[in-house]
């Protein structure tokens, strides 16, 4: 096995965070429970019925060595023991002692709960509800907190509307995301003019630009590579149901699909978000048959809680798609909470991965992984400690407000689109960033001056007052998307291509036009593939188009003319930081990639379908199919 912190890429934890919230109580989610889940029973049927001493034991040794560890919260002096994660839980901080006072009074009005934080509650003679998940008076407890039975759960219900009333369920707000230390680190000027970049006549020199402009409560961002519009991002208040990347949520399970090997998730969205398997997060020691993985439908149940984050928006009429493989970003490191993942960036020189790699092994929590990103490159000790620090107090954050939140309820929100934007890409490559709006350049300049000191005077304010031109129309952008907008892009020497998107794919379709070369057919097909290469390299990360895409480049016969555009083709993507994977051209001409769609690209963020004819783009002739 190749050492993570060599190849860059993130290791596979051995023993990674638990995958679900709640363990099945009655044992039938395993071979060897003491209760057999009746055929075509809902999940957790039998969860209000004790467990046997003896079957416990048997299925599970940390049960037999240590009965706290499953007892729930019907014992409070168990949760002040050590208690090793198991399969369902998802919630790593204790339960307040005021919580579990008050929660403890409310089960015993209620009923006793089952063990092994099951997620049921209440009596055994209340009124089971039709679909699990909708209620508040059954929520889905797990880990420390199972089997909590709220007080004044119908009332929420009713006067939460459905399963969207869920949204006012939480106990507290959203934690934000600590950008910055209040006390920046001090360097030495020499550190300083290293981080400055390149400068001509006092003024810095960089093939990047990135424009802000705010109009209302709408802001969009333009990075420009030289007077190329490279990248453009929108956002709008509407984008809190729909621009939720990043986000984590306390959800709850709906409904758990063997067939799909995926569950829905409520996470307060109009549409339920959905969790594959391969996404579920479990401890292998809690897996009865060592060596085979377990199904999803013994890992999660219905009204079960999890902590979940979003890794990719909803599209369409898709749900959003979920991991319980948090993940918390940093200026310089990536924080994993409960995970061996343990890696640094193949962007990163050597030597440098080589010192970066010993302050990792003494700053590194206990618990919990650490990705080196390519920022950290010639950064201090005492920055990635300070960067290690902030996240890890925002995981206990978040971890403690998990406990008191009731499913499905935010914990955890992605900073505005100009800050997150401007954290994964500034560098000492950008020549300035300009911004329209006062009060947002005000937050940025903070931000800047604390993140990277040496670049503070690179962010600037653009009085449109006092300009002749507002900001985009003097940086040419707006004329650059109308021309993104269109399905034919034209090519320096006379060629087009034309881009198609369509349910399943994205088809890029190469002409040579007006291109007549001067030399051979095979000349002129070859440079006019290697212009497109480079073309649809950029016009894929403009229009931020994802999935897969297929390429048909005119066809050419010499085998080294279809490797060279190849090669050209990826050099040309490595600039783009979202994922790619390309494979070679076929004998028909074509080129398969994929590209990691993260959102929606610029075509649904400008533009909606035509109501007459329902985005088909046709005029159907009806006179002649008419009667």
């Amino acid at each position: 096995m190749s050492d993570p912190a060599t190849s860059g890429s993130p290791e596979t934890p051995g023993t990674g965070r638990t995958g679900a919230d709640a363990a099945d109580p009655s044992g039938d989610a395993r071979p060897g429970g003491s209760a057999k889940r009746r055929r075509g029973s809902r999940g957790g049927r039998n969860r209000n019925k004790p467990k046997s001493p003896t079957n416990d034991s048997s299925t599970n040794e940390t049960s037999s060595a240590d009965p706290s560890s499953s007892a729930g919260d019907d014992q409070p002096s168990s949760d002040d023991a050590p208690r090793k994660p198991k399969i369902g839980d998802s919630r790593p901080a204790p339960v307040a002692e005021s919580d579990r006072s008050d929660e403890g009074s409310a089960r015993n009005q209620g009923g006793s709960s089952g063990s092994g934080g099951s997620g049921s509650s209440g009596s055994g003679n209340r009124r089971r509800r039709r679909r699990g998940g909708r209620g508040r008076g059954s929520g889905g407890g797990g880990g420390g907190q199972g089997g909590q039975n709220r007080q004044g759960s119908s009332q929420g219900q009713s006067q939460g509307g459905g399963r969207n009333g869920g949204r006012q369920g939480g106990r507290g707000e959203p934690v934000e995301a600590v950008l910055s230390d209040e006390e920046p680190v001090e360097l030495d000027a020499a550190t300083l003019k290293r981080r400055r970049g390149r400068e001509r006549n006092g003024r810095p020199v960089g093939r990047y630009m990135m424009a802000v402009s705010t109009r209302g409560a709408t802001t969009q961002i333009a990075v420009l590579e030289g007077r190329t519009l490279i990248e453009h991002y929108v956002s709008r208040p509407a984008d809190n149901d729909t621009q939720i990347h990043g986000n984590i949520y306390l959800g709850k399970v709906q409904n758990v699909l063997p067939g799909m090997e995926a569950a829905f998730i409520d996470i307060g969205t109009p549409k339920n978000a959905v969790l594959y398997r391969g996404d579920v997060q479990f401890d292998p020691d809690d897996v009865e048959e060592k060596g085979q993985s377990p199904k999803i439908e013994e890992l999660l149940k219905a009204r079960q809680s999890i902590i979940c984050q979003v890794t990719k928006n909803p599209i369409a009429h898709k749900g959003a798609r979920l991991t319980q493989e948090v993940s918390l970003p940093g200026r310089f490191v990536v924080l994993i909470p409960n995970s061996s993942t343990y890696g640094i960036s193949k962007r990163l020189p050597d030597n440098e991965r080589k010192r970066l790699r010993a302050i990792l092994d003494k700053v590194r929590p206990p618990g919990h992984g650490i990705i080196v990103r390519t920022a950290a490159e010639n950064v201090t000790a005492e920055e990635i400690e300070r960067d290690v620090a902030r996240l890890s107090t925002q995981w206990e954050q978040i971890a403690a407000l998990a406990e008191r939140s009731q499913a499905p309820s935010l914990l955890y929100k992605e900073p505005d689109m100009a800050v997150r934007v401007i954290r994964e890409e500034f560098n000492k490559d950008y020549r300035s960033i300009v911004i329209d709006d006062r009060a947002l350049y005000e937050e940025v300049a903070d931000y800047v001056t604390a993140i990277s000191p040496a670049l503070a005077d690179r962010v600037q304010f653009y009085d449109t007052d006092a300009e002749q031109l507002p900001l985009f129309e003097r940086h040419h952008v707006h004329e650059q998307l109308h021309k993104a907008l269109d399905r034919k892009v034209w090519l320096p020497s006379g060629g087009s291509l034309i881009i198609e998107h369509t349910e399943a794919l994205t088809v890029i379709d190469v002409n040579t036009g007006k291109n007549v070369g001067t030399s051979s057919l095979e000349e002129t097909v070859y440079r006019n593939n290697l212009e497109a290469a480079e073309e649809i390299a950029r016009q894929l990360r403009l229009r931020d188009i994802g999935g897969i895409i297929v390429i048909d480049f005119v066809d050419m016969e010499v085998r080294s003319n279809r490797d060279d555009v190849t090669r050209v083709f990826r050099e040309a993507l490595a600039r783009d930081k979202t994922r790619t994977q390309v494979f070679e051209i076929s004998e028909l001409g074509l080129v398969e990639m994929t590209r990691k769609r993260i959102g929606e690209g610029l075509l649904e963020s400008l533009a909606h379908k035509c109501p007459e004819c329902d985005g088909r783009g046709l005029v159907v002739d009806t006179a002649l199919i008419d009667d």
